[in-house]
């Protein structure tokens, strides 16, 4: 039976939903590059991996799962991704070479007795176009957000886990006060 991962560092740990975990996420996965420079349909700016990024550890879960098919495609549906940008759910299985912006993944794998993981490779997006926000960028469109879109990107900074302590997140915790929650 393959043992599936799937890697986390946004709301995938704190809101599963129907994603086919085994129970809880483990704080010791693989360096990743990851920054607050997804501007969402709901207004939330979220975490994706990008090459300006900070390198943070990242969360796993095991999947409940043991075909990488199956497994890429339960959390295409948990990011509500469409069909056709399939290519925005990362994955790597043993033999293959590591993935960029995700260091060490094979050796950290093959300690943990993993035979493939997963995870979101969404790009970054910003007033419509496919690039990253500069912090003061970022900071002046969280600073402007008013009422309940407000208060889901301010929940969703909060809620990130501590260990994902990149820079933005410095940045909207001093200009913003928006530290973390739990």
């Amino acid at each position: 039976m393959k043992q599936i991962a799937c890697l986390g560092w946004g709301s995938l740990v704190w809101d599963p939903r129907e994603l086919p975990i085994r129970r809880e996420w483990f704080g010791d996965g693989p360096i990743v590059k990851v920054d607050f420079l997804r501007q969402s349909k709901d207004g939330r700016l979220t975490l994706v991996l990008h090459e300006s990024g900070t390198a943070v550890r990242s969360l796993w879960a095991l999947m409940d799962l043991d075909s990488l098919e199956l497994a890429k495609e339960a959390l295409r549906k948990r990011e509500r991704i469409p069909e056709d940008k399939k290519e925005w759910i990362g994955s790597w299985d043993a033999g293959n070479a590591a993935p960029d912006l995700i260091f060490g993944l094979p050796a950290w794998a093959t300690a943990h007795g993993l035979d493939a993981v997963v995870w979101t490779a969404l790009p970054p997006k910003f007033q419509g176009k496919q690039k990253a926000p500069s912090d003061k960028q970022a900071v002046a469109y969280l600073a402007g957000l008013r009422g309940a879109t407000r208060d889901l990107a301010e929940q969703y900074v909060r809620k990130t886990p501590k260990q994902i302590d990149t820079a933005y997140r410095r940045v909207f915790e001093a200009s913003l006060r928006w530290t973390f929650h739990g």
